[in-house]
């Protein structure tokens, strides 16, 4: 997200996003925005977390799954290179201490009216530079805009779908014009998208090439080892280091991210120092493997780093294009099978949760049975939902859960009900549906990370009757099948911040169910869930961004349109005792961007590991 520009004195009680009431209020400028909430941090010389005099040098390494073909993250095709976002600024950025507050990256301020959200205007600061030297313009600006919303994924060219049109009027101005006057949201939503120089965009932007599109941010690409590793070296002529959002930010000379196929593979890297910085998600890992020598040398550091954020949800998605899908039971039936009790206790050493909200872990999590203020808004959408959805919206939340000795033999009696309630029948021992064909489930999977995960969970549906395969592809079959809904179940992560909006559309909306390559890998067409997404993505106070939430998380829940696997509040992370973080670290986030290398630590790593 980008940041920038002074603020209009006068203006500083303005910082919320148009939702002061006023009967003639008129157009401001300010450097700051904050959907429903004021921007705290307006006035401070750098953000809370960030350390000003933090040492610049070192390398920040880490580890990811896959491979890669392109750099280009914003095209349909190709599988992008990791760590691109750090090849670009966006007009504003984000703070990781607030729900959605935006401060000046390549755009000092903005202009806007309260009472009239069908447009905003950027203005852009004149001493923005791309790598190459050139000032970045409003002319810029309207050339990434025009490309992604015609040629680039379709979640974006959702997300973005209120802008009617972007203008220039004049090379640091650029106007945004909406369709409508009720999205507030879509004001900040602009600023949040990487720009790129026109001329790059014109000649290479649908081209699968390890070559970036132009770009003004912190870092340009370095080394490319296709298919094993990517870095990213930091600009020392990068124009916006002095930025308030930026002072203490960026401090790696050199960020690399090394590629493996598993994640055991991956780990005997970090052991060994090929890079040196660990999100931990391996509860086994986490309880036991951290026992190697570099361990009782004292080198390596473990942190369980806590955030306010939502858990992202994690869950096993049943593709509802699909026949089988299309009977809530079956749904029901398919959660019923997962036996969450026992792999937390097996698997996991009994260190996750159990995700019962779509927004677990925060705020926005609905609790016990419905408020008045939610009933109000379920009331009307009743009779939009089948019974059993009906009855679920009411009820206390609550996932089935087993005694955890392995058998879940309740569940599976109680899934074989619904199963038959629902038509299905058995005969000589295998499951069949209603209109005689076999019971079959192909569940998609890439890597090998849930591998371990998935079997017994196939072998309970086993169980059940079902002719159920794990079917394992390589990441760009994988990424293809994604985007074209070419699958029975797989699973997939919705990750959630502090203001849900009109992204949720790519998640949950009709429209989105049938257009390849957006997020709603459901297949979700529920009217009332439509309903409820426009009302979040118009909400007018912080109030109503919760109620809504509450509501919207309701629905989904009572769907049964996914098997919630697990998840946790808190990030582990480990790494060789050469990083460094301020005291304070976000409340939203790890914050990897605000650390930086001490370099007596890192001399005496590279001499235990002999570099």
């Amino acid at each position: 997200m980008p940041k920038k520009n002074k603020l209009i004195t006068a203006i500083l009680l303005s910082l919320t996003i148009g939702w002061v009431s006023s009967s003639v209020a008129a157009p401001i400028t300010t450097s700051a925005l904050g959907h429903n909430s004021t921007a705290e941090y307006v006035d401070a010389p750098f953000m809370p977390y960030a350390n000003p005099n933090a040492p610049t040098g070192g390398t920040l390494s880490l580890d990811v799954r896959g491979t890669f073909n392109s750099a280009n993250k914003w095209m349909t095709t190709g599988v992008a290179m990791i760590g691109t976002d750090y090849l670009y600024d966006t007009l504003m950025t984000g703070s990781l201490n607030e729900a959605f507050t935006m401060y000046p990256q390549l755009a000092t301020s903005v202009t806007y009216d309260p009472d009239d959200s069908s447009w905003i205007i950027y203005h852009i600061n004149p001493k923005a530079r791309f790598w190459d030297g050139t000032p970045v313009t409003s002319s810029d600006v309207k050339a990434t805009y025009d490309a992604l919303l015609t040629k680039g994924p379709m979640f974006v060219r959702s997300y973005l779908g209120d802008i009617k049109e972007v203008k220039t009027l004049d090379k640091q101005q650029v106007k945004f014009i909406f369709k409508s006057n009720d999205n507030k949201e879509i004001l900040l939503t602009v600023g949040q998208f990487p720009i790129f120089a026109k001329s790059s965009i014109d000649a290479n932007f649908e081209k699968i090439s390890l070559t970036p599109l132009m770009g003004s941010g912190p870092y340009q690409l370095g080394r490319v080892d296709v298919g094993r590793s990517v870095s990213y070296v930091r600009d020392p002529n990068y124009w916006g280091r002095e930025l308030m959002v930026n002072r203490g930010r960026y401090n790696f000379d050199m960020i690399k991210f090394v590629y493996y196929q598993s994640d055991e593979i991956a780990f005997e890297g970090f052991k060994s120092g090929q890079y040196r910085f660990r999100p931990e998600n391996k509860a086994s890992n986490w309880a036991t493997g951290y026992n190697f020598p570099a361990v009782k040398a004292g080198l390596i550091n473990k942190e369980s780093i806590t955030s306010q954020n939502p858990v992202p949800m994690q869950g096993l998605v049943m593709n509802i294009r699909r026949p089988i899908f299309q009977d809530i039971r079956v749904r029901q039936a398919l959660t019923a099978a997962y036996d969450f009790e026992w792999m937390n206790k097996t698997l996991f050493y009994g260190q996750y949760e159990r995700l019962q909200s779509f927004f677990h872990g925060s705020e926005l999590a609905a609790m016990g049975t419905p408020s008045s203020a939610e009933m109000q808004i379920i009331t009307p959408l009743l009779s939009k939902l089948e019974p059993l959805q009906r009855q679920a919206v009411l009820d206390e939340w609550q996932l089935p859960a087993s005694d955890g000795g392995g058998f879940n033999r309740q569940e599976l009696l109680k899934a074989r009900q619904l199963l038959l309630d629902a038509g299905f029948y058995y005969k000589n021992m295998q499951l069949y549906q209603p209109d005689g064909k076999r019971a079959e489930i192909e569940v998609l999977m890439t890597g090998d990370t849930m591998g371990r995960v998935l079997l017994p969970y196939i072998r309970n549906l086993t169980r059940l009757g079902f002719d159920t395969q794990l079917r394992q592809v390589d990441g760009p079959q994988y990424y293809e099948r994604m985007r074209n809904f070419d699958y029975d179940m797989t699973v997939d992560v919705f990750a959630q911040s502090l203001s849900p909006g009109a992204e949720q559309a790519a998640f949950w909306g009709s429209i989105a169910a049938d257009e390849a390559g957006n997020n709603n890998t459901i297949g979700i067409k529920n009217e009332a869930i439509d309903s409820v997404i426009a009302k979040l993505s118009d909400a007018k106070s912080r109030e109503d961004i919760v109620l809504y939430t509450h509501v919207l998380d309701r629905l989904l829940r009572a769907g049964y349109y996914l098997v919630p696997l697990y998840g946790k509040s808190e990030t582990n992370v480990a790494y060789w005792n050469q990083y460094r973080h301020a005291e304070k670290l976000p409340t939203n986030a790890v914050g990897i961007d605000y650390w930086w290398v001490d370099k007596k630590a890192e001399a005496r790593v590279d001499k235990y590991l002999g570099q």
